[in-house]
């Protein structure tokens, strides 16, 4: 069965970059939202297998939204990502219950590692 992937990024051109590279390794359905209110809202709609949420955005921080997801789900495979040199909010989201990060700018290869490591 296909996994649903829902990336969760301010920024088109990272949500393309990200949807890129897990098309490209045969994650097909893939969900995007701009905000972290968004995400929240497409996770109760999707119920995805797993969330790439940044963690800077606009309107709600990716940080708000992934403790409002495992609130609702506290099973919920949330990877976050963000800038090198963001280790305290890797920390805090890591001990909210994340399961791993991936840093900008993105390598294809870390980031398909971190995803199947997540998702088995």
């Amino acid at each position: 069965m296909a996994k649903t992937i829902l990336i969760a990024d301010d920024a088109l051109f990272t949500r393309m970059m990200l949807r890129n590279i897990l098309n490209e390794n045969g994650y097909t359905a893939v969900v995007e939202a701009e905000t972290g209110t968004e995400a929240i809202w497409a996770y109760n709609r999707w119920k995805p297998d797993l969330v790439i949420m940044d963690i800077n955005m606009p309107e709600m921080d990716g940080m708000t939204a992934v403790r409002n997801i495992l609130a609702l789900d506290p099973q919920a495979r949330i990877i976050i990502c963000s800038a090198l040199g963001e280790k305290q909010l890797m920390l805090e989201a890591l001990e909210a219950g994340v399961k791993d990060f991936i840093t900008k700018p993105f390598q294809a290869g870390k980031v398909m590692e971190v995803v199947k490591k997540v998702l088995s």
